[in-house]
């Protein structure tokens, strides 16, 4: 299928593996060059040599854009390469830590590579896009924003600010031919994941097999619908549907990619 795609430009924030990685590959896909972001040059010069060895078009750079200096860097490179259509905002990560664990220094920390990161993103790249009349801003959020647990706090905190930055900005642009929409995964099958995974299930005997390990996972702590965690392509597709021109009616809203975790009316 035809996304409508061809020849836009996409800055793709923590690409450099993981669902951003996904993300940018199935954009590049549909024929969008690709800005690929990350941290390690190695890691990030892969991902830009994988699209184009696929066929695609890719830059890159790194930059932590939890800094100003940095987040600068990216953001001119982005735009002194060309116009900028499509900001997916993915960047960000998260530390395993309870209340007790944390600091105010975690929180602000938190905040700033989760959320401020992705407002440096935003205001640099979203004006020439209201003046072309045409933009998507697309944040990777997560259903830990509406349905926190006791753990990493700090983490789902920002999550919900990501929620929150969303729509507050879908209503900013309205009108504008810019539209702003979340994506938010459930538990994805990405190799921390796999990792971390593959460690309860030997210390809680869930069985050697990755099928067993999985199964196990969801049951005793994700539980969803599909019976299953979700795969990275699965996210990229929402991820595309909402970069691509069918979906100029959607703006404010969250597409939840989660197999039913998330239960809302």
């Amino acid at each position: 299928m035809d996304m409508g795609l061809a020849g836009k430009r996409a800055l793709v924030t923590g690409s450099s593996a993981g669902l951003g990685e996904a993300i940018a590959k199935m954009l590049a896909g549909e024929g969008v060059g690709i800005i690929v972001h990350g941290r390690d040059e190695g890691r990030t010069a892969a991902v830009a040599k994988s699209v184009r060895e696929s066929g695609g078009f890719a830059e890159w750079v790194t930059g932590d854009l939890g800094e100003d200096e940095a987040a600068e860097r990216v953001a001119d490179f982005a735009i002194e390469h060309g116009p900028v259509d499509i900001l997916v905002n993915n960047a960000g990560g998260y530390d395993h830590v309870s209340w007790s664990d944390t600091t105010p220094e975690l929180w602000s920390e938190a905040y700033q590579g989760n959320v401020i990161s992705m407002v440096r993103m935003i205001k640099k790249l979203v004006p020439p896009m209201r003046e072309r009349g045409w933009g998507r801003v697309i944040q990777i959020g997560g259903g830990l924003a509406v349905q926190p647990h006791g753990s990493h706090p700090h983490y789902t905190a920002s999550l919900s600010a990501r929620h929150n930055l969303t729509v507050s900005l879908a209503r900013e642009l309205r009108g504008s031919g810019v539209t702003s929409n979340t994506v938010a995964p459930g538990a994805i099958l990405v190799p921390s994941v796999e990792r971390l995974l593959r460690a309860a299930g030997e210390r809680l005997g869930w069985g050697e097999s990755w099928e067993e390990i999985e199964e196990a996972a969801v049951r005793e702590i994700v539980p969803n619908d599909v019976g299953r965690l979700g795969r990275p392509e699965e996210i990229a597709a929402a991820t595309v549907y909402l970069a691509s021109p069918l979906a100029d009616y959607v703006s404010g809203a969250t597409i939840r990619v989660d197999g039913g975790t998330v239960r809302t009316v």
